[in-house]
């Protein structure tokens, strides 16, 4: 079992950080590293990137949204409640190195994926331009530890009710244009038609690229094949070839097409639920 120790509710409630109680994992996880849970004994296994480690806690941060069943169910427990299975660190980790300028883009809770990424490349000693964006100010997350993670960073809202009114494209290719061959990496992490096009973008400087894969995981081992995407025209497993690959191989119409598969029965789960607990409430 595996405490809650903290909960925040973030972007008007609809995303969910909480920090865990898991010391052997924190001793491990390195950045861009990923936990599979089970919050039940009758629960699916989901797979999560950790936002944030601390290992002196002994605990690690998954920051979430709530889009189906099984988010709905993490999100009703409490502080000193407990989640029944956490496996990890899995995944292989971020590879971080001095290379110069990168730029790191985040949309949606794709930002929490970044953040350590985005901490790990300062640290190595580069120069990280960040850009972060979401449909509107009040859905943006992490606005804060991405500014102290980066020495600039530029924030993107749909709406143009903060920063700038926009696509992170939008910045991402005023940056490029701005600095030339400057730029020796790009980082893009969120909705998979966010990653698509900053990939488009990134391939027109020639600016290698990486993108972190949200696929359908559920052993997260390689062995059921559910993650499974092109990447260059070979078949890889999100869960343990990356889940990060190079942009500009990404099979991306494939990943969204796999990604919505089992729509119809994640809606009739989630209506289940929502209806057990409406049940519940009327006693």
């Amino acid at each position: 079992m595996f405490q809650i120790l903290s909960k925040q509710e973030l972007a008007q409630g609809t995303v969910v950080a909480n920090e865990i109680e898991a010391p052997r994992i924190a001793a491990k996880a390195k950045p861009g590293q990923f936990i599979i849970l089970r919050v039940n004994e009758t629960g699916e296994r989901i797979p999560l990137t950790m936002a944030d480690t601390n290992p002196q806690r002994g605990t690690i941060t998954i920051i979430y949204q709530v889009v189906g069943k099984t988010t709905a169910l993490l999100k009703s427990l409490n502080v000193m409640d407990s989640i029944m299975d956490i496996a990890g660190p899995l995944g292989r980790p971020t590879p971080i190195e001095k290379k110069g300028t990168v730029i790191c883009v985040g949309g949606g809770t794709g930002v929490a994926v970044l953040h350590p990424i985005t901490r790990g490349m300062k640290q190595a000693g580069n120069k990280v331009i960040a850009i972060i964006g979401a449909r509107t100010k009040d859905l943006l997350i992490l606005e804060d530890k991405m500014r102290a993670a980066s020495d600039e960073l530029y924030v993107c809202t749909d709406d143009g009710s903060y920063g700038h009114h926009g696509f992170v494209t939008d910045v991402l290719r005023e940056q490029l244009g701005k600095l030339g061959g400057e730029v020796k990496e790009a980082v893009c992490i969120g909705p998979v038609p966010m990653m698509k096009f900053c990939a488009k973008v990134t391939q027109e400087f020639g600016v290698p690229t990486m993108v972190s894969l949200n696929a359908i995981m559920v052993d997260g081992t390689g062995m059921c094949g559910c993650c499974r995407v092109s990447v260059g025209g070979q078949t890889k497993f999100a869960c343990v070839d990356g889940p990060e690959f190079d942009a500009h191989q990404v099979d991306f119409e494939g990943l969204s097409k796999r990604l919505i598969a089992y729509l119809p029965q994640e809606k009739e789960a989630m209506q289940v639920y929502q209806h057990k607990c409406a049940c519940e409430a009327q006693g």
